[in-house]
């Protein structure tokens, strides 16, 4: 007797909650209606005869790799849960050196700043304020002068988003916002998109340090998962830690992150350039110090 594959399912996370906040700042209705349509459409269950020929399809026209996928495709009942597929053991291995920094992501490099003046570039000639981005978040951390790298996430990529170092995630901060695109070219036409759309950001706590990772939606890119983190859900503790390379959280179709590191800890690569297309696990820099110490202070400085 032939048996046909399991389908694929999305574990429910049976981790605490952490704690958590969310600042209102909607997208226009018309924005929030198509992101829901196009949620909609992404979740309808695909008769199994016709999921083999769609997702090569899909593949084709994105240009992903179907052989890099864990589950066979008729385990995954709908284009969504398809988009969130989870790769084979060691697809992405992360660089060996505790000393290099491993990107998070899949994706291309949209651009790579020193923090100056409390402001990062989107695109070139793009400049916007990193407080806008971050709404509140790190406030007590010496930002300037740190490094902020901007990848973005196309259709063909892996969409989950893994721990770049041995953290413990100690708050997440959702942002509602607008859905604007975050394809590279309307990021270089439009004044700004990262720090007014939908987004999730998060802090965590390495040896190195704290680093800021945001994770921005984009148009019918509404649903961003954290594990652990339950979205609109009630704030508790304790904080949730992660091994270097584990899971972190998954964007539901293409986006945008945006890592943060404070002044003196981290250096990208000078081979590192705008527009490379890179791999989660891969080298984005090296960090300058081995571990926190008094003297590489990361906090702002407090009172006179």
């Amino acid at each position: 007797m032939k048996h046909s594959a399991p389908e694929c399912r999305e574990p429910t996370s049976s981790f605490p909650a952490i704690p958590h906040t969310v600042s209102s700042k909607p997208a226009t209705p018309i924005r929030r209606s198509l992101s829901l349509a196009f949620g909609w459409f992404a979740d309808r269950r695909i008769p199994r005869p016709f999921r083999i020929p769609l997702y090569r399809l899909w593949s084709t026209l994105t240009r992903s790799d179907l052989a890099e996928i864990l589950l066979p495709l008729p385990s995954f009942p709908s284009l969504g849960a398809f988009f969130v597929r989870e790769l084979v053991p060691n697809a992405r291995p992360f660089v060996d050196s505790p000393d290099q920094h491993p990107s998070p992501v899949d994706g291309t490099i949209q651009s790579i700043d020193e923090i100056q003046a409390g402001a990062i570039l989107q695109a070139k000639g793009r400049p916007y304020a990193l407080e806008e981005l971050l709404d509140g978040v790190g406030a007590d951390l010496n930002l300037e002068g740190g490094t902020a790298i901007t990848v973005y996430l196309a259709p063909h990529n892996y969409h989950r988003i893994h721990s770049p170092e041995s953290a413990s995630l100690d708050e997440v901060h959702w942002v509602e916002g607008a859905r604007y695109s975050v394809n590279p070219k309307v990021l270089s036409a439009r004044e700004k998109v990262l720090s007014i759309n939908e987004r999730v950001v998060l802090r965590m706590e390495s040896k190195h340090g704290p680093f800021l990772l945001v994770l921005v939606g984009a148009l019918n890119v509404g649903r961003i998962r954290v594990v652990g983190v339950q979205p609109g859900g009630p704030a508790g503790s304790p904080s949730r830690s992660f091994e270097r390379g584990e899971e972190l959280a998954r964007f539901e179709m293409g986006s945008t992150i945006v890592l943060i590191w404070p002044a003196g800890v981290f250096s990208a690569n000078e081979s590192l350039a705008e527009g490379q297309p890179v791999r989660m696990g891969s080298a984005l820099g090296q960090f300058l110090n081995h571990e926190l110490d008094e003297a590489n202070p990361v906090h702002r400085a407090v009172g006179p």
